[in-house]
């Protein structure tokens, strides 16, 4: 394998755990879960990466993969410091929020209210679909892939912070 592949998945990974502390800061967690919320971006967002452009596994079951891997860590890490996994899981997965695809969206709907030639509000009209199809779907599995871990360990989910070992306050 390439080093320049490693470097390029790193480089996504260190970007992702950037904006994953950013996003985890705003909601004041403690300093544990906001080390463990980057973590989980680079491993995600990386995968993701990776799976997108060696791989080339299309974008919504990359982001499917990527999302399921952080629920199952931040499943691992819940129990590992009693804290919700969901503290460290959504900062983790908001890196990966198809933003361009949906500013992308409202752009072509924009442009498609202020034309009048039929030729261009075909072809608008097919972005404005394609594009939002693409954020509908991406969110979509960005949603079943965090939450499937919590229904999978249910039992576990439901115990990791409510008992602690002896000696922990």
């Amino acid at each position: 394998m390439n080093w320049s592949i490693w470097e390029a998945v790193l480089l996504d990974g260190v970007f992702a755990a950037v904006a994953a502390i950013g996003f985890s800061v705003i909601s004041n967690p403690p300093k544990q879960a906001i080390f463990i919320s980057a973590l989980l971006a680079a491993i995600g967002h990386g995968l993701r990466f990776y799976l997108l452009h060696y791989m080339d596994v299309p974008l919504i079951p990359a982001t499917l993969v990527a999302a399921f891997t952080i629920g199952m860590f931040s499943i691992f890490f819940a129990r590992l410091i009693h804290c919700p996994a969901e503290v460290f899981s959504f900062p983790s997965l908001l890196p990966m929020i198809p933003g361009m695809y949906a500013y992308k969206t409202i752009l072509a709907f924009i442009r498609f209210m202020n034309s009048t030639e039929e030729e261009v509000l075909q072809r608008l009209i097919v972005e404005i679909f394609r594009n939002g199809l693409t954020t509908v779907f991406v969110l979509t599995v960005l949603v079943v892939g965090i939450t499937l871990p919590l229904f999978i360990f249910h039992k576990q989910s439901i115990t990791m912070t409510r008992f602690r070992k002896q000696g922990k306050a």
